[in-house]
């Protein structure tokens, strides 16, 4: 069976060990990316935190914010959502979104170099926060092509249910809680 691909998102806050721990996931093999989601930080506070990172790890972050900051440190990425609809001009790395509905992976697959939708499985991090899909509902989407290889699962997603996330037809899965919420990765 495939592996897929294997993205951590950040917590939002900041710790100490941050970057290292961020270099361990990717210098691991576990992760292929990891996206930078960090809210309410400044671009002080990401440019401490992305200079911390090993530089040989800087080719495997997606920002969820400071957008800005792609070139200037050689970043994979960046995630649009929300906050930050639109890339800034002349961007020529990766793009990605946050898709909470199938109507929303229709919509925005086709502009990005793929999407994360959410919630797939109940929530690991965010209590009362619980999957928006049956899977019936996946199965017939990953039938209608609507999700393939481009589409990521996020919500309640761990390794141990990386093989039904696959079976479903995602191109792998992203992880929040299933990372930072144990001792170690």
């Amino acid at each position: 069976m495939r592996r897929g691909i294997r993205i951590a998102l950040t917590r939002p806050d900041f710790f100490v060990g941050e970057a290292q721990r961020i270099a361990s996931l990717l210098r691991g093999g576990m992760f292929d990316l990891v996206h930078l989601r960090k809210p309410e930080a400044t671009e002080d506070d990401l440019c401490r935190l992305i200079g911390d990172i090993p530089e040989d790890c800087r080719g495997r972050l997606v920002l969820h914010d400071g957008h800005q900051l792609c070139a200037r440190y050689g970043l994979h990425g960046i995630h649009l959502n929300r906050r930050h609809p639109v890339p800034p001009a002349g961007h020529t790395g990766s793009i990605s979104r946050s898709c909470h509905s199938l109507d929303e992976v229709i919509r925005w697959k086709p502009a990005c170099n793929y999407v994360l939708l959410s919630p797939v499985f109940d929530s690991i991090s965010k209590a009362d926060y619980h999957s928006g899909f049956t899977e019936d509902e996946l199965m017939a989407a990953s039938r209608q092509g609507i999700i393939d290889c481009k589409v990521i699962a996020l919500g309640g997603v761990t390794e141990e249910r990386m093989a039904q996330v696959l079976r479903w037809g995602f191109g792998g899965g992203a992880m929040l809680g299933a990372v930072w919420n144990e001792k170690q990765p």
